[in-house]
């Protein structure tokens, strides 16, 4: 398995930006801001599962589908929960099935669940895709893929699409396994840990990668329609040259245009037809972007968050008070922007002009994936691995 050089990076804002000693000292955590609640977040039920991923770098994140709630550790348990009340419906150890090491070793599950169909997907850092039965969580195949599988699987006409440590993208049949296609993007020696999941539309998968480039390929061929630079190398360290793009790319179908953004920067908005970028903001990151009403709402890698319009991208408002507090991406709830932290916080904004309304501590342990939607709730998974359900 090919891990290069690839930084196992914790906490994002500060690993990264700590790559000198005169970084070091003016990289200083935000106070947790005062806030006064204009409601107050509740927690409906929470669970453990397993042991989390705890200082190790992971994305892992859970999956909500037809009130069941799917997550799972690091080591390989996977559960199935009622949404309603937390009561688990199945719970596997992958770590014990066929074709894992013997000994018990752990599975080293790496990428968020995908629930498609009457299927769960994930992947592994030891270089395998596996698709459980979502009725009772028994395995229905694995496969070995191209190297580490770092990206959340992604289902779309029949294919399962996973994005490797090595720049490979592969294509496997999703009720087989069975691998139809692969192509080699970009990689690089040094990278931010962490890959770029496609997203689908009209046949074609738009992939982001480590140099600085976003590709389109057609489903049916594997073959790449067209590729774009959105980032170029910039700085004179190794840190400040990093321009990976690690999150998915936002496909707006009623314009045609792709919305995505590259580690040092840029934000672009570009067509999806020709690939020519339409417009072009100096702002990085590594999380996942929200396109909602002409708006794109994203966390920087300064762990600011920021409203752009999405027709010029000028900067509706910006919310600098939770610098460097290691957020993860955002979610829209309830007509809310949400982000947690890496202090266990989570931190609740008005959408129109980034003002606090409310804030909750839920788990000490610290919050690195994203929120989900689930139903009428929200779904966060802390690093120790417990799962909470929220309510407004």
């Amino acid at each position: 398995m090919q891990l290069g050089r690839t930084l196992l990076v914790g906490l994002l804002a500060v690993t990264l930006l700590m790559g000198c000693s005169t970084e070091k000292d003016s990289i200083v955590m935000s106070p947790l801001p005062e806030v006064d609640n204009q409601f107050r977040p509740s927690i409906t039920w929470h669970r453990s599962i397993g042991d989390g991923s705890g200082k190790y770098y992971s994305q892992l994140s859970p999956a909500y589908d037809d009130s069941v709630v799917y997550a799972a550790d690091r080591k390989g348990t996977v559960k199935a929960m009622d949404a309603d009340s937390g009561e688990i419906l199945w719970s596997i150890d992958l770590s014990q099935q066929v074709g894992f090491f013997t000994a018990n070793l752990p599975a080293l599950l790496s990428s968020g669940l995908t629930v498609s169909g009457d299927k769960l997907y994930i992947g592994t850092e030891t270089g395998k895709v596996i698709a459980l039965n979502k009725a009772d969580g028994e395995m229905a195949w694995e496969t070995d893929v191209a190297g580490e599988a770092l990206s959340q699987p992604v289902v779309s006409d029949g294919l399962v699409l996973i994005h490797t440590s090595n720049g490979v993208l592969q294509a496997l049949d999703a009720h087989t396994g069975q691998s139809k296609w692969s192509i080699n993007l970009d990689t690089s020696t040094l990278s931010v840990r962490g890959k770029s999941a496609p997203a689908t539309a009209y046949g074609v998968a738009i992939v982001g990668s480590d140099g600085g480039r976003i590709s389109a390929v057609m489903l049916a061929q594997g073959q790449i329609a067209w590729q774009q630079y959105i980032s170029q190398i910039r700085g004179a360290t190794e840190i400040d040259r990093l321009h990976d793009i690690n999150m998915t790319p936002v496909i707006d179908i009623n314009s045609g245009a792709i919305f995505a953004i590259a580690y040092n920067g840029d934000l672009v908005a570009m067509d999806m037809r020709s690939s020519q970028i339409i417009w072009k903001r100096d702002l990085g990151s590594v999380n996942d972007i929200i396109v909602a009403n002409d708006i794109i709402y994203l966390v920087d890698q300064n762990d600011r968050v920021l409203a752009i319009r999405k027709s010029d991208g000028v900067t509706v408002w910006a919310q600098d008070a939770l610098l460097h507090r290691n957020l993860t991406a955002p979610a829209i709830y309830d007509g809310y922007l949400v982000v947690g932290d890496g202090e266990g916080y989570l931190h609740w904004l008005d959408t129109q002009d980034g003002q606090f309304v409310a804030q909750n501590k839920v788990d000490s342990s610290g919050l690195r994936s994203r929120p989900v939607i689930a139903g009428d709730k929200l779904l966060i998974q802390a690093k120790d691995g417990t799962i909470y359900l929220i309510e407004r």
